[in-house]
């Protein structure tokens, strides 16, 4: 037996070979992400060999140590990760999604929306002044996510309760942040200028390809081109000096793969020379809507593969990864918004839901927000969606990427499936720590 002293390797590591003859190291417990050199390469993977090591006699060892990579051998690990899922039912914390408008003015060809419900009512809107207003004095966080149908349609909504949640945060200390997801068609420098100063600095946006590719698969309703207002916007957005991020999205299909590069060419020309734009590459997927038997979804490895290339083609040209990678290699932060309990949809009339890709699944309706700032809640429902994950599956118990979604990277799959829903960077962790390292240069 190994005295108490000995320090062997985490079994929350991941290691990746760089470009430069380096490695990368990651644990997923810690959150470290670390590079070495070529030099230092070798007394690194010596130091993780299974054996470990009996003191930490050099800097590379205390670095090691430091960030999680070599930990004491009398540590529990499995104890650490399920201490690290129960702290996700702290009740100090929500996360609230927003439907401002379940209404749209894209009708894009793979949406699953059905856009029956338009602008959030009165009464959902007094409701929720309400509920914040009664949890202030126990929250020391609170994230706001704007969505839709299309949020900036019903900017008013967002205006009236934005500067509402501020003032309470302000008051009471409360830790106030929010993100967007929108299709820019709206995103004037005016509107964004304005959502700055209401704490949302946070945006996903989506283009698909130049020009006709983009503007055929994101119309306008009615029809109608979008793509190059969408540009436009970005370009004044540039401009302004404050801090945000932007995460320009792909999805992509069979239909607009080929295209996916010229498409790199024109961000590079444009975004290159600007950190707070990032893209992400996303595969479309059949959601549930009405469109699914249309959508040239690519296969399962076609995605996970075609993500990781087109992403190392943009980087190479200068452009940077959306920090949405790196981030969701967090502790928890691959864990879906819908895992965790302290996360709401709410719908623009006052509909609670755990999920924003199944509005109209019964499993997903798990209560209702009332005017009074009560809400009424499915806990049996609840559950399914938040007890799913490390709990019930071995093989996620014993993954190195545990600490990181602990099973429960999207609850929904598993309901409809059965099946584990592994992250694409998990699926493919060798290289996104290249890409990771790369982007940091």
């Amino acid at each position: 037996m190994k005295n108490n002293n000995s320090y062997v390797p985490s079994r929350f590591n991941a290691l990746s070979h760089t470009d430069d003859n380096g490695v990368v190291l990651f644990n997923s417990y810690t959150g470290a992400i670390t590079h070495f050199s070529d030099e230092e390469k070798e007394a690194v993977i010596n130091s993780l060999k299974r054996t470990g090591t009996d003191s930490l006699e050099n800097e590379i060892h205390k670095d090691l140590y430091n960030n999680g990579f070599l930990i004491p051998s009398d540590v529990d690990e499995q104890r650490r990760a399920q201490f690290l899922h129960q702290s996700l039912h702290r009740t100090d914390i929500m996360h609230l999604i927003l439907l401002p408008t379940e209404a749209c003015n894209f009708r894009c060809t793979y949406c699953y929306e059905t856009f029956e419900r338009g602008k959030m009512d009165r009464k959902v809107i007094n409701g929720l002044k309400a509920f914040v207003q009664e949890k202030k004095a126990n929250l020391s966080t609170l994230h706001i996510s704007w969505f839709g149908g299309e949020p900036l349609v019903s900017l008013d909504v967002i205006e009236e309760l934005s500067t509402h949640f501020l003032s309470i945060a302000k008051e009471n200390n409360i830790h106030y942040s929010c993100d967007l997801v929108t299709n820019g068609y709206l995103l004037t420098k005016d509107v964004f200028q304005k959502l700055l100063s209401w704490n949302i600095n946070q945006f996903m946006i989506t283009i698909d390809g130049i020009g006709e590719v983009h503007d055929n698969r994101r119309p306008l309703l009615g029809g109608g081109k979008t793509f190059g207002k969408i540009i436009n916007n970005l370009l004044a957005i540039k401009d302004i000096p404050d801090s945000f991020d932007i995460t320009i999205r792909t999805n992509f299909d069979e239909s607009n793969l080929q295209e996916a590069s010229k498409l790199t060419e024109l961000l590079v020309e444009h975004f290159a020379d600007d950190k707070r734009f990032g893209v992400l590459y996303r595969p479309v997927g059949k959601w549930g809507g009405k469109n699914d038997d249309d959508i040239p979804v690519c296969s399962r490895t076609m995605s996970n593969k075609k993500i990781w290339e087109l992403t190392d083609e943009a980087i190479t040209q200068g452009l940077s990864m959306s920090p949405m990678v790196t981030e969701s290699l967090m502790p928890s932060a691959s864990v879906c918004y819908a895992a965790k309990p302290h996360s709401l949809v709410v719908g623009s009339d006052g509909q609670l839901y755990k999920c924003t890709l199944s509005l109209d699944e019964e499993f997903n309706k798990v209560g209702k927000i009332h005017e009074d700032g009560s809400l009424e809640l499915d806990y049996d429902k609840i559950a399914s969606w938040v007890t799913s994950g490390e709990e019930t599956d071995a093989v996620c118990q014993s993954c190195f990427y545990r600490p990181a979604c602990q099973g429960n990277h999207c609850p929904l799959y598993r309901i409809r499936t059965g099946e584990r829903p592994c992250p694409y960077e998990k699926r493919n962790i060798k290289k996104v720590l290249n890409l990771i390292w790369k982007n940091s240069l």
